[in-house]
């Protein structure tokens, strides 16, 4: 269920040793249009822009701010400390079917988990919005996605959205 006005809007995603100087990470619900969500994803459009070309990610199927809030979508971001370093969204594609887009970690924050933290909250807010399956892509020049994706449960499946970025596409039951 969407939440409320007023309520608590966090979702626990605990580091194994928060120390007081380095407190929990944590992924909160947001808005893409509203900071940090819109500098997040300014930061992946300029990469996927310098990785695929000019454009690329005008040409991709769409995940517009307004399809990633409810009630059919999400829009998630994580934060360790106060500083965001994640940011991804869940659209609905059809009945019992969403796709998470927009999944983005700053470079500086890499190789600590975080995507994989991400994908699982991204996972968890589409099952909560009622979706039982969920798909995504990537493109060629993205193989840690990849991997990530195969380890995390996803199948690859023939593709579903027309990306011309795209070379795999995936889908997992929740």
């Amino acid at each position: 269920m969407p939440p409320t006005v007023g309520e608590d809007t966090s979702v626990p995603a605990p580091e194994p040793h928060p120390t007081p100087d380095r407190p929990a990470v944590e992924i909160r619900h947001a808005r893409a249009d509203v900071t940090p969500g819109r500098e997040l994803l300014a930061d992946m459009t300029a990469f996927l822009d310098d990785l695929y070309g000019r454009g690329s990610v005008d040409e991709t199927p769409s995940a517009a701010p307004e399809e990633m809030t409810p009630p059919t979508g999400d829009f998630l971001v994580l934060y360790d400390g106060e500083e965001a370093l994640a940011c991804g969204g869940v659209k609905r594609l059809h009945d019992g079917v969403a796709e998470i887009k927009r999944m983005w970690v700053v470079p500086e924050a890499r190789s600590r988990g975080h995507a994989r933290r991400l994908l699982v909250a991204l996972e968890s807010a589409a099952r909560d919005l009622g979706y039982l399956r969920v798909r995504l892509d990537t493109g060629r020049l993205q193989p840690h996605a990849r991997v990530l994706y195969l380890s995390e449960g996803y199948e690859e499946i023939d593709d579903y959205n027309a990306n011309p970025y795209a070379s795999h596409w995936f889908e997992k039951r929740l």
